[in-house]
């Protein structure tokens, strides 16, 4: 188990500019990986209500669980690694067993009987450390949709601003209000099943 507080800033990007980004990088195929992230929430997203949400990633077939919370200097992700059986068991509509992740749910007042899985986000990610940060390409799909997104990760809130700012303008790519992945997941699957 683990918890930190996570910086970082976030811009949507066209395509064309995600190519101009792979350039300026030296970024080729065999510099991504694949990571995908499993949603679960309950059938009235009481936890996106509360700013929250709640995800298995799987990456280099491992398994975590992270529960995204609200916090002054971002969001608070509490983590917990699962074996594969038990990630493949919450997957199919299994509980989560006792520990900090199910605690700090059940402090939300969310019943934990009432989580369920909704879908996977799979996203090809390439990461470059940057001006004291982490630099992310996000090539995404789910939901019969895809999106690109720049990321930079930091552990100083008005630096990295700058920073991110700084390589936006000098590539020319507005900056456009972004949303983060759970959210764009849950407003496509809204949008397709109404």
């Amino acid at each position: 188990m683990s918890q930190n507080i996570e910086i970082e800033f976030k811009n949507m990007l066209e395509k064309e500019e995600f190519d101009r980004l792979l350039t300026k990088f030296h970024l080729t195929p065999l510099d991504f990986f694949r990571q995908e992230n499993h949603y679960f929430d309950t059938k009235d997203f009481s936890l996106k209500q509360k700013g929250c949400a709640l995800r298995i990633r799987e990456k280099n077939d491992k398994y975590e669980m992270t529960l995204k919370e609200p916090h002054p200097d971002g969001l608070l992700e509490t983590n917990e690694i699962l074996t594969q059986e038990y990630a493949q068991t919450l997957l199919n509509r299994g509980h989560i067993k006792d520990g900090i992740i199910k605690r700090q749910i059940s402090e939300l007042g969310i019943n934990m009987n009432d989580l369920c899985y909704f879908g996977t986000l799979m996203t090809e990610r390439a990461e470059i450390p940057y001006h004291g940060g982490l630099l992310v390409l996000d090539s995404s799909s789910y939901l019969n949709n895809k999106d690109y997104e720049l990321e930079y990760e930091v552990s100083n809130r008005e630096s990295g601003m700058a920073i991110f700012h700084q390589l936006l303008g000098e590539m020319k790519i507005p900056i456009r209000k972004t949303d983060n992945k759970v959210k764009r997941f849950y407003d496509e699957l809204k949008r397709i099943h109404p």
